[in-house]
């Protein structure tokens, strides 16, 4: 379930950062770049802040999107990027609808905020994927509970680009400091384990055509 997102991402609205938080976050930057799994650190948009090399890694294969690079914003990338599917394993059940709750929570619980707000409006352009967070979505909260749409802890599967993991699964680590916290700052990290079975060969996600205000995983009956 990846969509193309309509336009351009609007540009993020710079955030004031005191200089000695800025250092930091150069030093985070340091420490990240220790870690030998994939972590990043992203704002409550999701716009990413910081990532290490494993992360680049990870994406490398990812072809070009106006509005919707895992560089640039993790939420948007599971969302609407067509070649999410290549490298998320299982990506509607495992990764989307769990990232919709949240997205969900977090436009529920936080005042207007530009960003969102964006984002919001290009899941209500796509009928599929307004049907999914509109009647789909409650459907699958209530099917495998409220726990199953946090991140942190979560084993979700992954298609690594390095035939050393290859088909393979990660536990999402939230962890996240108090610095990095009062700055509204979440890091979180994705624990590779060993692969569990050979990786298929690497392919562009095909985009799955589906009937209008249709989700996959929710019976026609359900929504």
């Amino acid at each position: 379930m990846a969509f193309q997102a309509g336009g351009q991402r609007p540009a993020p609205q710079p955030v004031p950062v005191r200089p000695e938080a800025q250092a930091y976050l150069q030093d985070y930057a340091v420490l990240l770049e220790a870690v030998s799994f994939p972590s990043f650190v992203v704002d409550h948009r999701w716009d990413v802040i910081l990532a290490n090399n494993a992360y680049t890694a990870l994406f490398r294969g990812i072809g070009q999107h106006p509005s919707a690079m895992p560089g640039d914003n993790f939420l948007r990338f599971v969302l609407f990027h067509p070649d999410a599917g290549a490298v998320l394993g299982e990506h509607e059940s495992r990764w989307c609808l769990p990232m919709l709750a949240q997205f969900a929570a977090a436009v529920e619980s936080t005042g207007p905020d530009h960003g969102l707000q964006a984002i919001r409006r290009d899941i209500a352009q796509d009928p599929i994927m307004e049907a999914a967070y509109r009647h789909g979505l409650p459907h699958w909260i209530r099917a495998v509970g409220a726990a199953a749409t946090r991140s942190d802890g979560a084993v979700r599967p992954l298609l690594h680009p390095d035939p050393r993991w290859g088909a393979t699964d990660c536990r999402v680590v939230e962890e996240t400091p108090a610095t990095l916290r009062d700055l509204g700052y979440s890091r979180l990290t994705l624990v590779l384990r060993e692969a569990r079975r050979p990786a298929p060969a690497p392919r562009r996600a095909r985009r799955v055509r589906r009937p209008s205000g249709h989700l996959s995983v929710v019976p026609d009956s359900e929504v």
